[in-house]
């Protein structure tokens, strides 16, 4: 289990607001090289830029959502905030600002400030309302809450998103009603450009060693990755279930993710829940988390506690999987996702691939009601978000190769 949760007590970190640092990481272009040395990411396109200069133009205060497949999107978003000539501010968990000495400084320097996701940070919030109210720099948010490395498959989409927008909107409102916010979708799709076999082959041995295999290298790739994926599942089943299970491979993802859950969730918040993992996981890390960090439980109740984050975690890897993504046609970023997500998810890391192309597309600016929903009606902002997530993604997905054995 990757190290996502921090045993102590929080402490919001502000962003740095200068812009001296800014500019100087995008002056000597430290960014790409980043990207090009621990993602492979090594070339990029951005297109819909002239949307979101109007916006500055116009003064509005801007939030930029986009989808979040890789780790390394955050960074990805400078290569749009250098071509606009904008520096941004982002949000980001208290996690990354305990990843070593380098990475938490270099983030806050350019614009990240905590947020606590075990619980309500009201600190945080107050920190995005404000910068959009104040509508000096767009801000960066991540609706899905979570990296899930399935890039023509967006996830459910937080609430808290809404939020933040439309109160920052009633905030600027309050002075000129004709001071906006504006919400523009990012798109960001991820081609690969490289040889699938070649970069694919040296990760699949290791696992398929790790499982005692033999390695079969003439074998049909999507059927040697599907293997793979499938021994991995039946793995977890015995060790979770007692044994493999029957049905598709839908059925049994969510017969291990309810039976992963359901006894947390019973425990914690007194019934089982179904739908969206995301807000069921955040929900129980609210109820799970605070007394560990607080010190006042005792070493047994704090072992049991880490193993149900530990069934929490497992659970969310196992969602990341959609059952018909290598489905025919397949595109090679496709196969190349679900390899990395292989290693990483029985290693807590992964390879970069080298060969890697990011397309980054600003949606239209969605100007954001002060105005709330009535309670029980879908909120139109989130709807539309995704709606415009989900037609760039489709589009940007034809222009991935199609994997031809």
């Amino acid at each position: 289990m990757q190290n996502i949760i921090i045993e102590k007590p929080y402490r919001f970190i502000p962003p740095h607001r200068g812009n001296l640092w800014p500019t100087i990481i995008q002056k000597f272009r430290l960014v790409d090289r980043y990207l090009r040395r621990n993602e492979g990411i090594e070339k990029y396109q951005l297109r819909g830029t002239e949307k979101l200069k109007a916006s500055l133009q116009a003064g509005h205060g801007i939030l930029l959502t986009p989808n979040h497949c890789r780790y390394a999107d955050p960074l990805v978003i400078g290569w749009l905030s250098r071509a606009t000539q904008s520096h941004v501010y982002a949000m980001a968990s208290w996690h990354l600002f305990h990843q070593g000495k380098f990475i938490p400084w270099a983030i806050q320097k350019m614009g990240a400030f905590s947020v606590y996701r075990e619980g309500v940070d009201r600190q945080s919030l107050d920190t995005a309302i404000d910068i959009l109210a104040e509508a000096k720099r767009p801000l960066v948010l991540f609706p899905e809450g979570a990296v899930f490395r399935s890039n023509d498959k967006l996830q459910a989409l937080l609430d808290g998103v809404s939020f933040i927008a439309r109160t920052a909107a009633k905030k600027r409102a309050k002075d000129n009603p004709d001071r906006k916010v504006v919400v523009h979708p990012i798109a960001l799709k991820y081609l690969f450009h490289g040889n699938i076999q070649e970069t694919l082959h040296p990760i699949l041995t290791d696992i398929e060693h790790r499982l005692t295999w033999d390695v079969v290298r003439d074998q049909c790739l999507i059927k040697r990755i599907q293997n793979v994926g499938l021994g991995l599942l039946c793995l977890k089943e015995i060790e979770h279930l007692g044994r493999p299970q029957h049905g598709t491979i839908t059925e049994r993802q969510e017969r291990l993710i309810d039976h992963l859950l359901h006894p947390v969730e019973q425990k914690w918040i007194g019934r089982t829940q179904h739908g969206a993992i995301i807000p069921r996981i955040k929900a129980l890390r609210m109820k799970i988390i605070p007394d560990m960090i607080q010190g006042t439980i005792e070493a047994t109740d704090r072992t049991t506690r880490w193993k149900e984050l530990a069934n929490l975690y497992l659970a969310q890897q196992v969602a990341s999987y959609p059952p018909d993504y290598l489905d025919t046609p397949v595109t090679v970023t496709r196969l190349l996702e679900t390899v990395e997500r292989f290693e990483e998810d029985l290693t807590d890391r992964n390879r970069p691939a080298k060969n890697l192309e990011v397309v980054i597309e600003v949606g239209d600016a969605i100007e954001v009601s002060t105005e709330r929903p009535p309670k029980g009606v879908d909120d139109p902002l989130m709807s539309r978000i995704r709606t415009d997530l989900e037609v760039m993604l489709g589009r940007l997905s034809n222009e991935a190769s199609i994997y031809r054995t």
